[in-house]
Parts: structure tokens; C-alpha cells; sequence
């Protein structure tokens, strides 16, 4: 999608600071850090939500869900938190499916 940030960091429109890639996945830091280490990993395809999710989409799923422990395991992460927005109500700002990895002392208080 043209006009989404994400996109353009997958392309490398914008610059990030990137952590892991493959020819589905891309993670990168987060600008405004949440944590001690949060990291963004998104798939390269343009979904815009969970809620837009497809039957088609499966498999590039499971290879997105497969990467996070990668990621977190690149950044020295034994534990770690995942976080996933759903929709502006559930506090999704960027509207391409993203996960929050947080790890170390979280700077912001996730709601319960």
C-alpha cells in the first residue's frame, strides 16, 4: 500500500534501524521505544489488521508467528512480551499487522 509507513520501510523508502529480514517478515526497532528493547516485526505483505485477515494469508502467518522467538532470540530476549493492536479502538496506530516485542523493563504500563 502506498501510503502506508511500514510499506515504505519494507521497501526501504524510510529508514530503520533493522533487526531481522527474510523474504516474508521484517523487524526493526521501534522510534518510541515502550521498553528497555521493542521491536517491531511485521510481514512484508500489507494487511491491515488482524480483523482483515484471510483464510489465504495462513501460511504467511505461521511464518510470521515462527519469527518472533528468532527475533527475540537475535536480541538475546529469554523472555519477552508480545503485543498485538487490534483496530483504533484496540489502540492500533499503524494500520499494517504488527508485533510489539518488549523485553527488559518496560517503560509503559499496558493496560490489563
Amino acid at each position: 500500500m502506498s501510503d502506508c509507513i511500514f510499506c515504505k520501510i519494507v521497501t526501504g523508502e524510510i529508514p530503520s534501524k533493522k533487526v531481522y529480514e527474510d523474504e516474508n517478515v521484517f523487524a526493526f526497532h521501534d522510534i518510541n521505544p515502550a521498553a528497555d528493547i521493542h521491536v517491531l516485526v511485521i510481514p512484508k505483505k500489507h494487511i491491515a489488521s488482524l480483523n482483515e485477515l484471510t483464510e489465504q494469508d495462513e501460511k504467511l502467518m505461521g511464518k510470521f508467528m515462527l519469527s518472533i522467538p528468532k527475533v527475540a532470540k537475535l536480541l538475546g530476549l529469554k523472555g519477552f512480551k508480545t503485543v498485538f493492536n487490534t483496530g483504533k479502538e484496540g489502540g492500533q496506530m499503524v494500520f499494517h499487522i504488527h508485533a510489539h516485542i518488549l523485553g527488559g523493563k518496560i517503560k509503559l504500563k499496558l493496560p490489563e
